[in-house]
C-alpha cells in the first residue's frame, strides 16, 4: 500500500492490517481502506487527494488546540496548554491552570483560549456486581392468557415476580420498530436503540383500557390475534391488532405535551412521516429529508401526539416491571443491538453522527468464509468527538431509564468495527477505530448513575484489550460453555472460568442444551444446506464434541454414567463456577431443541419467530424450571453478594474485582 494513503488511514483510525482469526496478519486492499475513508469524509480517490488530506490531518494534530471532547478518569489530572475556565455540571465555575484530579463525576464544559469543549469525567471503574443468579429471556417467545400472539411487558412483569427467586433477567433487545408493516423479525435491525417496541404494550394494562366502557374493551378483546397455522409468531399480525387496539383507546388519553420531551416528539414525527411516506426516510421527498426542516418541525399533530404516548404508555409498563423486580439483587437487563437500520428512525434523526454509507459486519472467520455484513449503520467516531459524544449519551440515558443492567452485543465494537464500503462485499472491508477511553468511560458513567450493571457480549476472536477494559472496570464478559474450552480444545474445568463473567450454556445464536445433545444443529443445517463440510463429518464432529462435555461433567462428578439428567448437570457445572452472575436459559430448562436464531439463514428458518412450547403458566411450574431455579439458587450461601442498596452506596471507583 502507499505510504501516504497507509498514514492518511492512521491519522483517522482505518486499518490497513488487521490479525484474523488464524491469527495472521491481513493486508487490507486499498480500494477498502480508501472506500472507509470517503464514508469518514475523506477524499482519497487519487494520489494529489491522499496528500492534500495527509497534509490537512498532520496540520490537524500538530496544532496546539485540544481536541472537542476530553474524557478524564476520576483521580486522575490533565496537563492544559493554558489557563483554563471549567464550568462543571451542577454551575460550579472553577479556573484552572490543568485538569484537576477532584473534578466530580459528569459533564462538563471546558474553555482554553478560543476553544470551548466537551470534559467528560468518568468513573475508573463501577462497583463490583452482586453474586447472583438468574434467567436469559427471549420475551417475545413468552405466551399466555393476557398477551395477544407473543410475549409482553406483562408477561415480563409476571414472570419477574414468578422467577424463583431469580437475581436478573436478561432479555433480547425490545427497540423500536418503524410503526408501518412488514414488521421485521429479527431484534438486532431495530429502527431506533432510543425508544421501546409498541409489539411489546400490553393493551390491556393501560389506563385507558381499564376505564374504556365494555362495549369499547369487547372491541379491543376482539382484535386480539389467534393462533397461526404454522405455530409461529406473526408479528405483522401483533402490529396490526395492537395499532387499531390503540386508535380505538386513543380518544381516552389523557393531553400530551409535546414540548416535555423534544427527542421523543422527533421519534414521533419520524413515525408520522413513516406512515405517510413509507419505512425508509431514504426515499422520502426531500422537504422533508431532515429533522430540522421546516416542514418537519411544523408537524405538532394529533398523530405526533399519539405515537408520544404509545412511548409513554411503554414507560409506564416498564416501570411496572421494574417495581416486579425491585427486591433483585440486579433485576431486569436490557440488550443493546450493534447498530440500526439505515433506512429506520435514529438513521434519520442521527443521520449527521452516524456512518450512513457503511455497513457493519465481520471479517472470514472458520464459519463464516466470506466475512459477514449485518446491515446496520454504526457511529462516525470523528463526529463523536466533535459533538461531544451527546448522541451517545442520551441512547444510554433512555435504555438505563428502565434498565438495571445492559448487555452490549458485539462490545468489541467500542473499540472497533468492521465497515463494509457499498459493493465490495464483506470480506473486503476494513476495522474503523473508536476510543476506547470514551466509549466505555461513558457507559461507564451512565451506568454507574443509574446503579447499573454492564455486561459485554466478548464471544469470539476478540482483542485482549477488549477483555482487559471489561475487568478494569468491572464490567462482565461472557463465558458461555460451548466456547470456554482449554489449550487442547476439550471444556474447561468449571473452577477455570473467568470471575468477572456472566456464564451461560448457550446464546440466542447457537444451540439450546437439549439440542446440543440432539445433534440438532447438524440435522438443521444440513437439510438446508448450511453445512460446510460432508454431513457425516458434521456428525462425527458433533459426536466428539458431545463426548467431550459429557467427559467434562463426568470429571466433576456431575454424572455417573447416567445420561438422563445432563441437562441438570450443565446446570450444576455452571453452579459451581466462580462467575459473579450464572443465568439459565428458558429453551434449555424447557428442553426446546429449536435455537431462536440460526445465523446464515433468513426465510430458510424461522428465526426470532418460534414460542415456547408451555404457556407462561407452564414455564413457571416446570418441574425443571422448578430445580434449576433451586441448583443456581445454592450457590450464593457463603458468597456474601451485595445488594442493590450496597451497589448504589458504592464510591465513584469501586473496589477492585478478582481476576
Amino acid at each position: 500500500m502507499n505510504a501516504d494513503l497507509e498514514a492518511l488511514a492512521e491519522a483517522h483510525g482505518v486499518a490497513t492490517r488487521y490479525e484474523n482469526w488464524q491469527r495472521q496478519e491481513t493486508e487490507v486492499a486499498p480500494e477498502s481502506v480508501i472506500g472507509v475513508l470517503g464514508m469518514l469524509g475523506v477524499d482519497a480517490s487519487t494520489p494529489e487527494s491522499v496528500r492534500t488530506a495527509l497534509a490537512a490531518a498532520r496540520e490537524r494534530d500538530s496544532a496546539d488546540r485540544l481536541p472537542a471532547t476530553i474524557v478524564l478518569r476520576n483521580g486522575t489530572g490533565r496537563a492544559l496548554p493554558a489557563p483554563a475556565e471549567i464550568t462543571c455540571e451542577d454551575g460550579e465555575v472553577r479556573r484552572v491552570d490543568r485538569l484537576p484530579a477532584d473534578l466530580p463525576l459528569g459533564w462538563h464544559r471546558l474553555r482554553c483560549r478560543d476553544q470551548e469543549v466537551t470534559l467528560v469525567v468518568v468513573p475508573s471503574e463501577l462497583p463490583e456486581p452482586p453474586d447472583t443468579w438468574g434467567w436469559m429471556l427471549q420475551l417475545y417467545t413468552l405466551h399466555s392468557a393476557g398477551s395477544w400472539g407473543m410475549g409482553d411487558l406483562g408477561d415480563l412483569r409476571d414472570f419477574v415476580a414468578g422467577s424463583a427467586g431469580a437475581g436478573l433477567v436478561v432479555l433480547n433487545p425490545l427497540h423500536a420498530i418503524t410503526p408501518v408493516r412488514p414488521v421485521p423479525a429479527s431484534p438486532y435491525s431495530p429502527s431506533s436503540r432510543r425508544f421501546a417496541n409498541l409489539l411489546y404494550l400490553r393493551v390491556a394494562d393501560t389506563a385507558e383500557y381499564r376505564r374504556a366502557p365494555g362495549e369499547l374493551r369487547a372491541r379491543v378483546d376482539a382484535l386480539r390475534p389467534g393462533a397461526t397455522g404454522d405455530g409461529l409468531i406473526d408479528y405483522d399480525a401483533v402490529f396490526a391488532a395492537k395499532l387499531e387496539a390503540l386508535e380505538l383507546l386513543w380518544p381516552l388519553a389523557e393531553a400530551v405535551d409535546l414540548d416535555r420531551d423534544p427527542g421523543l416528539t422527533d421519534f414521533a414525527r419520524f413515525c408520522v412521516l413513516a406512515e405517510e411516506h413509507g419505512p425508509d426516510w431514504r426515499q422520502w421527498p426531500e422537504r422533508v429529508a431532515r429533522p430540522d426542516a421546516p416542514a418537519v418541525r411544523e408537524l405538532r399533530g394529533d398523530r405526533v401526539a399519539f405515537h408520544v404516548w404509545v412511548q409513554d404508555l411503554l414507560e409506564e409498563q416498564f416501570d411496572a416491571a421494574g417495581e416486579a423486580a425491585r427486591d433483585m439483587p440486579v433485576g431486569i437487563v436490557h440488550d443493546l443491538a450493534v447498530a440500526v437500520d439505515p433506512g429506520g428512525a435514529d438513521g434519520w434523526l442521527l443521520q449527521d453522527v452516524l456512518a450512513m454509507e457503511a455497513r457493519t459486519g465481520a471479517p472470514p472467520d472458520a464459519f463464516n468464509q466470506l466475512g459477514q455484513e449485518w446491515g446496520g449503520v454504526a457511529w462516525r467516531p470523528d463526529r463523536l468527538i466533535e459533538t461531544g459524544y451527546a448522541a451517545y449519551r442520551d441512547m444510554l440515558r433512555r435504555i438505563f431509564r428502565h434498565a438495571r443492567g445492559l448487555r452490549v452485543d458485539h462490545v468489541a465494537g467500542l473499540w472497533r468495527l468492521w465497515w463494509v464500503p457499498s459493493g465490495l462485499g464483506p470480506a473486503n472491508g476494513t476495522y474503523v477505530h473508536y476510543d476506547p477511553e470514551a466509549m466505555l468511560g461513558i457507559l461507564a458513567l451512565e451506568a454507574y448513575r443509574a446503579n447499573a450493571v454492564v455486561i459485554g457480549e466478548d464471544l469470539g476472536t476478540v482483542m485482549p484489550v477488549v477483555t482487559e477494559g471489561l475487568q478494569r472496570t468491572n464490567m462482565m464478559g461472557s463465558a458461555v460453555l460451548w466456547f470456554t474450552r482449554d489449550d487442547e480444545g476439550g471444556y474447561r474445568p468449571s473452577a477455570g472460568y473467568p470471575r468477572n463473567a456472566l456464564a451461560s450454556i448457550s446464546t440466542h445464536d447457537l444451540p439450546t442444551a437439549a439440542g446440543f445433545l440432539a445433534g440438532e444443529q447438524v440435522e438443521v443445517r444440513a437439510e438446508l444446506g448450511q453445512l460446510a463440510g460432508p454431513v457425516e463429518q458434521e456428525r462425527a464432529s458433533w459426536r466428539k464434541d458431545r463426548d467431550l462435555l459429557l467427559d467434562r461433567l463426568r470429571a466433576e462428578g456431575l454424572l455417573d454414567g447416567d445420561d438422563e439428567d445432563v441437562v441438570v448437570a450443565m446446570h450444576e457445572f455452571l453452579a459451581r463456577t466462580p462467575c459473579r452472575l450464572v443465568t439459565a436459559s428458558l429453551h434449555d430448562v424447557l428442553l426446546e431443541r429449536r435455537q431462536p436464531n440460526l445465523p446464515g439463514t433468513f426465510d430458510e428458518y424461522p428465526n426470532w419467530r418460534i414460542p415456547l412450547g408451555p404457556d407462561l403458566t407452564g414455564v413457571l411450574a416446570d418441574p425443571l424450571f422448578r430445580r434449576v431455579a433451586g441448583i443456581l439458587a445454592a450457590r450464593l450461601p457463603g458468597r456474601h453478594p451485595a445488594t442493590r442498596g450496597q451497589i448504589a452506596s458504592g464510591s465513584g471507583g469501586g473496589s477492585s474485582s478478582s481476576a
